[in-house]
C-alpha cells in the first residue's frame, strides 16, 4: 500500500516539535499538535522504539492498532538519549525547533544535559513542555506518576463506579489524555506570549492537576459544605430522569429529561401528560427526591418499545437521547458519516485503516489525519541528512555505533 503522505493545510504547518518521551501522556499532546499540522519529530530508542508499538488490546498481523492512531502524522527518528553523544545530536535538533515536548520522570532531562536551562541557551524562544504525574516541583514530583495514580490522586476514582462496589476506572486512559490535552493548551498559550514578545518558557503539566480540574466542584463542596461526592454509577444524585434505560430489543438508550419542559414532553412521548402535574414529578426538586421511584416508571415503559422506534419517538418530542454506542454503530452512524467523525487512512501493512478523526472542526484552518504512524528510524535519512546536514557516511558511523 502507499505510504505518501496527504498535504499538510493544517494551521501549525509551520512549527516544529521535537517529541522525546514515550506511552501516552505526552505523545498523545503530540498527536494534538500534530493533527492540526505541527511538524512532530518523535526521538526513539534505537532498536526498541516507543512501548506503544506494541501495546494495545488487540493486534493485527501482529501489530498494535493503538500505535497508528497516537503517532499519526509524525515523523520517527532513533536516537540513543543516554549517549552524551546523542544528547549533542538531540540540543542540535531543538536548536531548530519551536517545542520539545517530554514526559519523562523529572530530573531525567537535567541528567542528560537537556534541561531548560541548558536549551535556553542555543534556543531563547524554545518552548518546553513537560508532562508528568505530579509536575516539576514539590515533593511528589520525583514519583513514577502513571495516569491511573493521577486519577487515583486527582479525584476520579474515588467517584466512578456503582457505590456498592470499590472504585473503578474508566475504560479509556483518562489521566493521561487530559494531562496531554491541558499540555497542548499551555503550549498554544506559551506560543501566544512568544509571538508577542520573544519568550520561550516551560509549560509544566501534571497529570493529577489535569484530573484534578475536571472535577467541577468537588473540593469547594468540602470546603463549604462538608460534603464528599460519592460513587453514583448512571445516575447524579438529585437530576432526574437522567440515566440509562432498557429497550424492547435488549439494547440500552440514555435519556436526560430533568429540565421542567423537557420532563413535560417526556410525559406526553409515554402518553401520560398528567405524570408532569403530579406534584411528585412537577419540578426539579421533586423528581430528584423520588429518582430511583421515577426510573422504575421510566424503564417499565422503555422496555416495551425496540431502540430504533424509541429513538425516533425522543427526536419527535425534541427530549435529548442516545443510544449507548459501541464502535460498530459508530462506523455505520450517518451523523458520523456526515461530519466525518471517523476517517480513512491507508497504512503499509493494514491497508485501509479507520480511526477518529480531528476535533474540534475549524471553519477555514482545519487539521487532518496525513498519514498512520511511522516505522522505527522511518525518517532518519530526512531529518539527520537534511535537517542536520549529515553525510550518508556519519549516519552509517552513528547507526552502527548504537546512537542512532
Amino acid at each position: 500500500m502507499s505510504k505518501e503522505e496527504l498535504p499538510n493545510t493544517g494551521p501549525l504547518a509551520s512549527l516544529r516539535v521535537i517529541e522525546m518521551g514515550t506511552l501516552l501522556a505526552g505523545p498523545f499532546c503530540g498527536q494534538l499538535l500534530g493533527d492540526f499540522g505541527a511538524e512532530i519529530i518523535k526521538v526513539e530508542a534505537p532498536n526498541q522504539g516507543d512501548p506503544m508499538r506494541v501495546w494495545g488490546r488487540e493486534k493485527a498481523h501482529g501489530q498494535s492498532l493503538w500505535w497508528p492512531v497516537v503517532a499519526r502524522n509524525k515523523k520517527s527518528v532513533t536516537l540513543n538519549l543516554r549517549e552524551k553523544e546523542g544528547q549533542e545530536i538531540a540540543r542540535d535538533l531543538i536548536g531548530k525547533a519551536d517545542f520539545l515536548l517530554e514526559n519523562f520522570r523529572p530530573g531525567t532531562m537535567e541528567r542528560w544535559n537537556l534541561g531548560y536551562e541548558e536549551l535556553a541557551k542555543i534556543n531563547p524562544g524554545l518552548i518546553m513542555v513537560r508532562v508528568s504525574g505530579f509536575g516539576q516541583t514539590g515533593p511528589y514530583s520525583v514519583r513514577a506518576g502513571f495516569g491511573a495514580v493521577g486519577e487515583s490522586m486527582g479525584g476520579l476514582r474515588y467517584v466512578c463506579g456503582d457505590p456498592s462496589t470499590p472504585p473503578s476506572r474508566m475504560g479509556i486512559s483518562i489521566g493521561d489524555s487530559l494531562a496531554a490535552t491541558f499540555a497542548c493548551i499551555g503550549a498554544l498559550t506559551a506560543l501566544h506570549h512568544k509571538e508577542k514578545t520573544g519568550e520561550g518558557q516551560v509549560v509544566d503539566s501534571a497529570i493529577y492537576e489535569a484530573v484534578l480540574n475536571m472535577m467541577e466542584s468537588l473540593i469547594t463542596e468540602y470546603d463549604k459544605a462538608d460534603y464528599i461526592r460519592e460513587r453514583t454509577g448512571a445516575i447524579l444524585p438529585n437530576v432526574a430522569p437522567s440515566n440509562i434505560y432498557p429497550t424492547k430489543d435488549d439494547k440500552m438508550i440514555l435519556i436526560a429529561a430533568n429540565q421542567d419542559t423537557v420532563f413535560k414532553r417526556l410525559t406526553e412521548a409515554m402518553g401520560q401528560p398528567e405524570l408532569a402535574e403530579n406534584e411528585r414529578y412537577a419540578t426539579h426538586g421533586a423528581r430528584g427526591a423520588v429518582q430511583q421511584e421515577l426510573d422504575l416508571l421510566i424503564s417499565g415503559w422503555t422496555q416495551t418499545i425496540d431502540a430504533d422506534k424509541l429513538e425516533d419517538l425522543m427526536e419527535e418530542f425534541g427530549i435529548p437521547s442516545g443510544k449507548i454506542y459501541t464502535a460498530p454503530d459508530m462506523l455505520e452512524d450517518a451523523h458520523f458519516k456526515a461530519r466525518d467523525a471517523i476517517i480513512t487512512t491507508m497504512h503499509p501493512t493494514f491497508g485501509e485503516l479507520r480511526m477518529q478523526n480531528v476535533a474540534p472542526k475549524l471553519s477555514k484552518t482545519p487539521g487532518g489525519v496525513r498519514r498512520p504512524g511511522p516505522e522505527l528510524g522511518e525518517h532518519n535519512d530526512e531529518i539527520y541528512g537534511e535537517v542536520l546536514a549529515m553525510t550518508a557516511e556519519q549516519m552509517a558511523d552513528l547507526n552502527k555505533r548504537g546512537i542512532i
